[in-house]
């Protein structure tokens, strides 16, 4: 497969994690387009050990993790947390014809599940976005973020307690 066909095949993707990662559509299409390019830059040394998404995943969260730690030292992280407003998020939600009500509803609690999401470990954050944004299976994570299957579990159900549990008492 030539890596213009990758790129465009797995753009959508990589944009999408990082979009619901950082929550910035500009960092989330900066750091898409520096994926893409360190791909392209290694794409003669993949040695197909592992799916070419998962691969290209592998490259999306180390970016995204250089750039939070980079963001760390910056005063304006605050400002940058919140840059997607809850109604943006809520338009990701299928439609289905539903009322005015509950979109306001669908909207609420698309603002909790990103404001529990928020407070997870940068490993739980990861693991639970590519678990339900990305849809990946547990050894596909696994395999993504370098680490065992049951390190993973444990993370996602972590992650899930904390998110059950925040969301619990706003209902």
């Amino acid at each position: 497969m030539e890596f213009a066909e990758v790129a465009a095949r797995f753009r959508p993707q990589i944009f999408r994690f990082l979009l619901s990662s950082l929550r910035d559509p500009d960092a989330a299409e900066t750091l898409t387009q520096d994926c893409l390019l360190k791909a392209h830059r290694n794409w003669a040394s993949f040695r197909g050990e592992s799916s070419v998404m998962t691969w290209l995943l592998r490259i999306a969260i180390n970016l995204q993790k250089d750039y939070w730690r980079s963001r760390r030292l910056q005063f304006w992280k605050t400002a940058t947390n919140n840059s997607i407003d809850a109604d943006d998020a809520a338009q990701w939600l299928p439609s289905g014809e539903s009322t005015p009500e509950d979109q306001a509803v669908a909207r609420d609690q698309v603002r909790l599940v990103w404001k529990a999401v928020k407070g997870l470990s940068e490993r739980q954050r990861t693991v639970f976005m590519l678990r339900h944004v990305e849809e990946m299976e547990i050894h596909e994570i696994a395999s993504t973020v370098g680490l065992s299957e049951g390190t993973v579990k444990a993370h996602l159900s972590r992650a899930m307690l904390r998110v059950r549990a925040e969301l619990g008492g706003k209902r």
